[in-house]
């Protein structure tokens, strides 16, 4: 009996050396999923496809890649790798013939049939001042941003917010003057949407900071995944659908009310105001900023005043009069201007591979 105890223990002890040494490797190589989990080699993400190899490029990208390595002395944390960027200009085409909410404030006051006709005439002053801009070239009045800033309250007073987003979302879908192949609302540069994948994929939170209407900007970013509570812009004062002459303080807003729009503006953000707006709604110093002209520099210069961490700034030069509708004698100047103030360019002519994609041409402006 002992002899048959310990043979039957060899016996099961030889079979588990057998199993261990044959049968894990034929099981394994059973699963085809798991043999190319195995074999399959880590795919390194491609960025930057839409652009030339140029200066800015390398130093956004030595740049991220500095501060994301934990091992640098520059290393930003997640939560303090904040970017803003400019719209106008900056990824939004602004010369077709020139900005969007110039462009849609125009069609509002003397185009549109439901509103033409009852416009203020200040509003229609502006407004045609627009025009004599786009078509014959006459130059704006002085301090006229906040003209129009005036003027657009007014022109949209009275609209519910989600009115408000329809009729931007329509206007948008027009072709855009001066392009075929491509709508106001599609007139993205696509090079710099990259920027947007590019610091995303590395922990960054970017804010779109304009001195554009706030809600504009955010019916026009929403087709390019930017969530609404990342949008900064000029603001106007909203009211509840009931609330009448009422302060907010002393009314209570009902379930069935909205919010609507007043002819009340209350901030036109550009320069030190956008500053002001970091402050006030991000509430943190950004590393990275990203514009187009003057109305932007404070927000550069707050950025490159970061006392804590490395920053980088960028400013895009309209230069390309081939695909888009570029002052050439205007963007040589500012570039010299950006240069000596420290901030990096990017040339639109030069850096980027295309401008808005395939299938959009530069034509001549028409109007009917």
């Amino acid at each position: 009996m002992k002899k048959w105890n310990l043979w039957m223990k060899t016996a099961i002890l030889g079979q588990l050396v057998i199993a261990i040494v044959f049968c894990g490797p034929v099981l394994t190589s059973c699963s085809k999923d798991d043999n190319q989990a195995t074999t399959r080699q880590p795919t390194t993400k491609e960025y930057f496809t839409l652009w030339n190899p140029c200066t800015a490029l390398t130093v956004l990208q030595d740049y991220v890649k500095d501060v994301t390595n934990p091992s640098s002395a520059h290393f930003i944390k997640v939560e303090d790798r904040i970017a803003t960027f400019d719209m106008d200009g900056t990824f939004v085409g602004e010369l077709y013939p020139t900005y969007f909410e110039y462009n849609m404030l125009e069609y509002r006051v003397l185009d549109d049939p439901t509103y033409k006709d009852i416009a203020p005439a200040d509003v229609k002053e502006t407004a045609q001042d627009i025009r004599d801009f786009v078509r014959n070239g006459k130059k704006l009045p002085d301090h006229f941003d906040m003209k129009h800033a005036y003027a657009a309250a007014k022109a949209y007073s009275g609209m519910t917010l989600a009115q408000f987003d329809a009729y931007v979302k329509a206007y948008a879908a027009q072709p855009a003057n001066g392009f075929t192949g491509m709508t106001y609302g599609q007139s993205f540069y696509k090079p710099m949407l990259q920027v947007f994948e590019y610091l995303k994929d590395n922990g960054f939170t970017f804010y779109v900071v304009s001195g554009s209407d706030r809600f504009i900007c955010r019916s026009l970013v929403e087709s390019i995944g930017i969530e609404p509570n990342r949008v900064i812009g000029m603001d106007v004062k909203l009211i509840s659908s009931k609330q009448g002459d009422a302060e907010g303080v002393d009314y209570t807003m009902g379930k069935d009310e909205e919010l609507v729009r007043t002819d009340q503006l209350i901030i036109k953000n550009l320069k030190t105001n956008k500053v002001l707006q970091i402050s006030q709604e991000i509430g943190k110093v950004p590393v990275l900023s990203f514009g187009n002209s003057s109305g932007d520099c404070s927000m550069h210069n707050y950025c490159m005043g970061n006392q804590k961490y490395r920053t980088a700034t960028f400013m895009l030069v309209a230069d390309d009069d081939v695909r888009d509708h570029a002052d050439l004698a205007e963007g040589a100047r500012r570039e010299a201007k950006w240069r000596e103030a420290g901030y990096n360019v990017i040339s639109m002519k030069n850096d980027f591979k295309t401008i808005y994609g395939d299938g959009v041409t530069k034509t001549a402006f028409s109007f009917e």
